[in-house]
């Protein structure tokens, strides 16, 4: 293996304050060493200058539809492609996040397993792209949230059989849709669609095989439905109440924000998206951002995520979500560990999303200091370079 020293700058390592003077050494695909700079003063191998930058670990983004480009109406849009064009724009997604120095991503609803194959080929290391996690088709009831290309399953027993299936089809995680939102038409983001009895049956058959489970949870009884059943992480969270606070807290359920796809609905709300999906967007937004705060400020476990593949919510933009996390009141270094150690900890990948010894080598360098100033890491063009498994990316 070729030893490679990162030696010049400061290193923000994925769980701490930012360190000035640090190195880091590795080796192949891991990370073999890391110190301040003159614990490697006498270092004879190949030098990378990180002077007036931070190198920090690559980022998570835990929610994303690899599969959607970010049109005015995603779904409809892959209605008139056949699953070869498909395929290709999730893998040309994949890469444009991997550029972006998101260097792993949770998909969590695709369309007919399409996302498996990219899943498997940048896993693989066939084609470049970010460690992938994908929950195949989200699980809802009939006439409920994603119900165009979801698996649709009332009661039970069909809840039961519709985990078996995304199982036996190689799903990583499972995702369950607790309640309405945004997209769907005629649907309530209030509104509990799953009673308590279907969400607790469906994750405990995730859980015996082994699976994390992750619910698209918006209103407060659903929310509330998803966290007793034992859910590992609610996406979204907008209506969450002090109730659903307390429980989340108490069993360490991770929340996933995704504040980026209701804020780009509103930024292009002329954009050609139809008059429900902003309607609804707009009162939303509000309590999104009262719901993130309260979780935040109680010390409650968020795991940066996007939805990116909504509308304009574009694949290489997801490192945007941590301006926006800071706008809503979040410290720069939290948001950052956000993205990193507890994202990564989200997905259980227990070997990546810090920079510590023995370690995967996923890193980004980024001019300047992030926790001073978040654009340095929110905004690609201020990435230097992206390193992948030891390994540069073009």
């Amino acid at each position: 293996m070729t030893e490679v020293l990162y030696s010049g700058g400061q290193l923000f390592n994925g769980a701490d304050p930012v360190l000035d003077h640090h190195s880091v050494l590795v080796d192949g695909d891991r990370i073999k060493d890391v110190g301040p700079a003159d614990k490697f003063s006498g270092f004879e191998g190949a030098i990378v200058d990180t002077s007036g930058g931070t190198l920090m670990p690559g980022m998570a983004d835990c929610h994303v539809h690899i599969l959607y480009k970010g049109g005015a109406n995603p779904s409809a849009e892959s209605e008139g492609l056949n699953p070869a064009e498909i395929t290709i724009n999730g893998l040309e997604n994949a890469q444009a996040t991997l550029r972006a120095g998101v260097t792993a991503v949770r998909d969590c609803g695709g369309q007919d397993f399409l996302e498996f194959p990219i899943r498997d080929a940048c896993n693989s290391g066939r084609f470049a792209g970010p460690t992938m996690m994908a929950a195949g088709k989200m699980i809802c009831m009939t006439g409920g949230h994603g119900n165009r290309f979801g698996r649709v399953a009332d009661g039970c027993d069909e809840v039961v059989k519709a985990v078996r299936e995304q199982v036996h089809a190689g799903c990583d995680l499972v995702k369950i849709m607790a309640t309405g939102g945004v997209m769907t038409k005629g649907v309530d983001p209030e509104d509990a669609h799953y009673s308590a009895e279907e969400m607790a049956a469906g994750i405990n058959e995730a859980k015996r095989f082994r699976r994390t489970t992750a619910s698209h949870a918006q209103g407060a009884e659903g929310i509330m439905n998803a966290v007793k059943g034992g859910i590992t992480s609610i996406e979204h969270g907008i209506f969450m109440d002090e109730d659903c606070l307390e429980e989340m807290l108490e069993r360490g359920t991770y929340l996933v924000p995704t504040l980026a796809a209701v804020k780009n609905i509103l930024l292009n709300k002329d954009n050609g998206i139809a008059d429900y999906v902003v309607e609804k967007a707009m009162r939303v937004f509000e309590r999104h951002i009262e719901s993130f705060k309260m979780f935040y400020k109680a010390g409650g476990k968020i795991a940066m995520g996007t939805d990116a593949g909504t509308p304009f919510n574009l694949h290489g933009k997801n490192p945007q979500e941590l301006s926006y996390m800071v706008d809503c009141g979040m410290s720069p270094i939290d948001s950052l560990i956000s993205a990193t150690k507890v994202a990564h900890e989200l997905m259980q990948l227990e070997d990546r999303g810090q920079v510590k010894a023995g370690f995967k080598a996923d890193l980004v360098l980024v001019s300047g200091n992030p926790a001073e100033d978040i654009q340095m890491a929110a905004d690609p063009e201020n990435h230097r370079f992206v390193i992948k498994n030891g390994q540069k990316v073009n």
